[in-house]
């Protein structure tokens, strides 16, 4: 049906920072676009299949039991040939994604790195610390197949790496964050408006920001607070705050820094701390910290908010679980298995934010329908392709109620 396809990749919004693509360019995005829509939906469905009539009658023929983990399936999944060819052939999307965006961007690389300084000292929203350094647990695989992670530089004042990203997104998520890429945030502004309507927080802190693209609707949304937005990464943050400055977006400054030392903002700082799709990027180690930090950081009364694919359970089937640990494996996503097999909200509640504080909410992507097709609420799972998340916060306790 034309109403399940994918929208054009010039539905792309075309930000003054965003990198231009030609005929052939655009033409391998749409294609990539509509094969990662095919293979997450049409081909990926038959993996179910592959295990309910081959891979499990063989696994209780050997065992005589049923599998009792997620890693027992993949054991058995991986030698079966319909997975394998569905995993290749997702791999080689993601690779093709990147490769094309990266020589997007290479070859207008000089015009790209003069704008954004231009834009970086004109606006006096970017503060670098050559002293941070990149985590090992960034700096020791390509996160998401790209070359040199998020972090790699490819001269003083590059912004490769963040304009990569920003140009290739739409393709890896089929159009399902919208024509800014931003649906994340504009997700997280839709629950806070509906949540507490009245509020009106006045400095926010967003870790792991990236290019910023889930931080700006917020700033947006927010006019009258200071938005900070954090990353380890200077190459994605110089491009990120060029990016807003182009939107015309004030209220926002970029700030090279890690989340596991928040030590330049005093206790109480932030009436909001917001992570996206970042916790699964840590980790063992780095993700309590971060949590300690942020509550040392959080005002009482204040919130924090973090956005994650749900967290594996025993309500969760196994082969659910197993479909969504495919990045772990095959996306250079090194923490996803173990971060989503933890229980977060012990973790949460170690780090300081009480159990009864906390909640989990959904939400999902906020983009323009008549353009973009909104994520299903209904269907066959996709085992996390689709725009739909979950929100894993708590509102801080407040000082009388501590002390009561």
């Amino acid at each position: 049906m034309a109403s399940d396809l994918p929208p054009p990749y010039t539905a792309l919004t075309r930000h003054p920072m965003m990198p231009r693509t030609n005929h052939d360019e655009a033409a391998r995005f749409n294609f990539l676009t509509h094969f990662n829509r095919y293979l997450s939906g049409t081909v990926g469905a038959g993996n179910k299949l592959a295990y309910e009539k081959r891979v499990l009658p063989a696994f209780r023929a050997e065992h005589g039991r049923d599998p009792e983990h997620r890693y027992e399936i993949r054991d058995g999944m991986n030698k079966d040939a319909w997975h394998r060819v569905w995993s290749a052939l997702k791999r080689n999307s993601m690779e093709m994604r990147q490769h094309n965006g990266r020589q997007i961007v290479l070859r207008q690389l000089d015009e790209l790195d003069a704008m954004a300084k231009q834009f970086n000292e004109h606006s006096g929203m970017l503060e670098l610390d050559p002293s941070v350094e990149q985590p090992h647990y960034q700096t020791s695989v390509d996160i998401h197949c790209q070359p040199g992670g998020y972090h790699s530089e490819e001269r003083e004042d590059d912004v490769t790496v963040g304009a990569n990203y920003d140009v290739g997104l739409f393709a890896t998520t089929g159009g399902a964050l919208g024509g800014l890429n931003d649906g994340g945030g504009t997700a997280v502004v839709g629950w806070a408006k509906q949540e507490r309507p009245d509020w009106e927080p006045k400095r926010i802190l967003d870790i792991g920001c990236t290019v910023g693209h889930n931080a700006v609707p917020i700033a947006q949304a927010y006019p009258q607070a200071e938005v900070i937005a954090i990353d380890t990464a200077a190459a994605s943050l110089r491009y990120g705050a060029a990016r807003a400055a182009a939107m015309g977006v004030t209220n926002i400054k970029f700030v090279q820094a890690s989340g596991e030392d928040l030590s330049r903002w005093d206790d109480g700082s932030f009436d909001w701390v917001q992570t996206t799709m970042f916790l699964h990027e840590l980790s063992s180690k780095a993700m309590p910290r971060i949590l300690a930090e942020a509550n040392r950081v959080l005002a009482p009364g204040g919130l924090i908010l973090h956005i994650e694919q749900p967290q594996y359970s025993d309500d969760m089937p196994l082969f659910e679980q197993f479909m969504r640990d495919w990045d772990a494996f095959n996306n250079n996503e090194p923490f996803w298995s173990a971060m989503h097999g933890q229980d977060l909200k012990q973790v949460m509640a170690e780090a300081g934010f009480p159990r009864e504080s906390q909640f989990v909410a959904g939400v999902r992507a906020v983009v323009d329908p008549e353009i973009f097709p909104p994520s299903p609420d209904e269907g066959e799972e996709d085992f996390g392709r689709a725009a739909i998340w979950n929100a894993y916060g708590a509102w801080k306790p407040s000082e009388q109620a501590v002390a009561a």
